[in-house]
């Protein structure tokens, strides 16, 4: 064993990749505290601390980040309508800085001036990680063994870290019939690597675990209400038997149960990570699709047009600065502000189906509605004048105009 390095606290998942790290930590001289957040995934909690202290952890730490999770990332999040590159509900890159926050806690906690993680030299986790502990610990020293020669030489492949498992004892559930790497939250889960790497690989009919197979869910719809202030849900009402849930975290996980159910939320994206590469990802975000079109229409139904093109834009910021590790960042907090004041009209009720993996809007009411039935219908005026619409087209007719004269006498000119 080499000399003592000092305490280093491990972001630790009970995994093979952070259970090897973990003894290989111990062997370069650091004692180790493992910290495991519980981020809403499917985990035998109690099993995994006493694999981290069998393994030599001086002591583990489980941390219930659920609420925290629902309430302080995945709700600004819905107000942002944040997709990244148009798809991607950015259910990993919203975690990463939940977990840094009490990651960085509990170095602090314990004295220790490390902290280490399992992220990849190639990802967006090494980012995101490291970019939260720095902003929220400008002092605290980040050890990414993946990017450390003596580890990565080591380890050059999957096989290598079985062997060093099997060598010191690691019980590991990964195997050959499984050949995927799987990240869980409450939000949503995401399969990359393995044959999954061949983006023409179509995915296995056994890799989904949050969603049944749309075909195969049920033949009937759930129709629901949902509720919103301020942009946030803050109510869910199954039309169908009655049930509702209005806290935070047993809303999110409600949803979440529905749209699992009837196969909502399966997304199969090649993305451009921010290291400079493309990667091959499929994601299931079941509660986070149907708050997403939710929000979508309450939003267009209350906000001011102009209002919402700025916001359109911002949520765009918003959301490659949180794919990219940013939360933590002065221009992401401003851009939360901006979002969280458009947000202060959005209130109503929003009511749709959830069916045969998609969400279909059915209704929408609220007090702050800009909508004006009597203004829109076809079948009244209204505080309307029609004949006004003329001067309308002219004045929005003469740029056009004078636009397509120049152009005719350019090609003119091109024909001499």
């Amino acid at each position: 064993m080499a000399q003592s390095k000092g305490t280093v606290v491990l972001a630790y998942s009970g995994g093979l990749d952070t259970s090897c790290i973990l003894v290989w930590l111990k062997e370069q001289g650091y004692d180790v505290v493992a910290y495991l957040a519980n981020i809403g995934q499917k985990e035998d909690f109690e099993a995994a601390r006493k694999k981290a202290l069998a393994l030599g952890a001086k002591k583990v730490y489980i941390e219930d980040v659920s609420r925290e999770f629902v309430e302080k990332f995945i709700w600004p999040a819905v107000q942002a309508n944040a997709l990244y590159e148009d798809r991607y509900l950015l259910g990993t890159a919203l975690a990463r800085p939940c977990i840094a926050h009490k990651l960085v806690e509990i170095a602090q906690r314990e004295g220790a001036q490390f902290v280490a993680h399992g992220a990849t030299g190639k990802g967006n986790d090494q980012v995101r990680f490291e970019l939260s502990c720095y902003a929220l610990c400008p002092k605290i020293k980040v050890v990414a063994p993946w990017r450390l020669p003596a580890f990565y030489q080591r380890f050059p492949g999957r096989r290598e870290l079985m062997d060093y498992a099997k060598k010191h004892g690691i019980p590991v559930p990964v195997t050959p019939q499984t050949p995927w790497s799987m990240d869980e939250n409450l939000m949503h889960i995401s399969y990359e690597a393995g044959i999954l790497e061949n983006p023409k690989n179509q995915a296995p009919p056994g890799l989904y675990t949050k969603t049944c197979d749309p075909a195969k869910s049920p033949d009937t719809p759930d129709v629901l209400e949902i509720k919103f202030e301020r942009g946030v849900p803050v109510k869910v009402t199954n039309i169908g038997d009655g049930a509702t849930r209005s806290s935070a975290l047993e809303l999110f996980v409600y949803l979440n149960d529905i749209a699992g159910k009837h196969g909502v939320g399966r997304i199969d994206i090649v993305e451009n990570r921010f290291v400079g590469m493309k990667s091959r990802g499929i994601y299931e975000t079941p509660a986070g699709t149907i708050l997403y079109h939710a929000h979508l229409d309450i939003e267009a139904f209350t906000m001011d047009r102009e209002v919402r093109k700025i916001k359109q834009g911002l949520s765009l910021k918003f959301s490659e600065l949180v794919y990219n590790g940013f939360w933590h960042s002065p221009e992401c907090e401003f851009v939360r502000e901006c979002i969280g004041r458009s947000q202060e009209p959005v209130v109503g009720t929003v009511r749709l189906s959830v069916f045969k993996g998609q969400v279909y809007i059915l209704g929408r009411e609220s007090p702050r509605s800009l909508y004006n039935e009597e203004l829109v219908s076809m079948n009244v005026q209204g505080d309307y004048e029609p004949a006004d619409a003329t001067g309308f087209i002219n004045i929005n007719s003469l740029r056009l105009k004078e636009y397509h004269r120049l152009q005719s006498k350019v090609t003119v000119k091109q024909d001499e």
